[in-house]
């Protein structure tokens, strides 16, 4: 199998926490100082040798095309000012990467969102990245650290961190064989468990490598909790082959899925 070569991007979601402003406006293009969420997360790809960028979208987010498109008055505008080299890692990204965009009707679950992204992705192993999950690493990115063990095992892989007991209601729970250090085989996956009926407390987070087989058994899997396709379910599938590793990823994750992860992450890029 080819090493990953494209990344899909779940973008369809209403962002409710963060309403009113998007109402009209996707989250993933809400800014961590001066650049939104989305290009930390395209930027992220490219470091790992990713430059097929595919979005799934909903409603009212053109500003996600908006933004990786050209826009030739502005650039004129500000052609010669010291403004001009704020757009430069942009513009980069604009050149070495292609682009695609795809329209889920309506949000139905992460594993709707990626089954909806087939058309995209094709027949070949892929990357998917949740933007409002960011992470901040002293290497190339996390998608680095899982297109590498992927290049190495050959099977799906996600990211994994360890969070309180209390909070497992909040994430995909896994349980499994720790191979290496921070490495496990996953046995079981379990959508937002309540405390009591957490396998562990080790969370996915928003980082996948996924094999397109995931593709068939999306397609098979029903609803499941929240009347929802959950991805969670559908590795749970490939993980009773033994086809799922999970990798303790090593950086720092921020939630910007919540006020209080979007401000810290802020607050730690302004400072750092």
């Amino acid at each position: 199998m080819p090493p990953i070569r494209k990344c899909l991007f779940p973008a369809a979601g209403y962002g409710t926490r963060f309403l009113p402003v998007t109402k009209a406006m996707p989250k993933e293009m809400l800014p961590i100082v001066n650049r939104p969420l989305i290009q930390y997360g395209v930027e992220e790809a490219a470091r790992a040798g990713i430059f097929d960028m595919a979005f799934v979208t909903g409603r009212n987010q053109r500003a996600l095309e908006d933004h990786f498109g050209s826009s030739r008055d502005l650039e004129r505008h500000i052609a010669g000012s010291k403004r001009e080299s704020l757009l430069d890692d942009l513009c980069r990204l604009m050149r070495e990467c292609e682009f695609s965009y795809t329209r889920q009707l309506e949000p139905r679950g992460l594993g709707h969102a990626i089954l909806t992204g087939e058309t995209l992705i094709g027949d070949q192993a892929f990357a998917v990245l949740l933007a409002d999950d960011f992470c901040v690493t002293e290497d190339a990115g996390v998608l680095a650290q899982l297109s590498a063990l992927y290049d190495e095992h050959r099977c799906s892989v996600v990211a994994i961190e360890e969070v309180p007991k209390a909070e497992t209601s909040s994430y995909g729970i896994v349980a499994g064989e720790e191979l290496a250090p921070g490495l496990y085989r996953v046995s079981d996956m379990v959508e937002k468990p309540e405390p009591g009926e957490a396998p562990g407390n080790l969370a996915v987070i928003g980082r996948y490598v996924l094999t397109p087989d995931i593709f068939d058994i999306l397609r098979s899997t029903p609803p499941g909790r929240n009347d929802e396709i959950q991805i969670t379910d559908a590795l749970k599938t490939q993980a009773r082959e033994g086809k799922v590793l999970a990798w303790r990823f090593q950086g720092r994750r921020f939630d910007c899925g919540s006020v209080a992860g979007f401000m810290a992450a802020n607050a730690f890029v302004w400072n750092n």
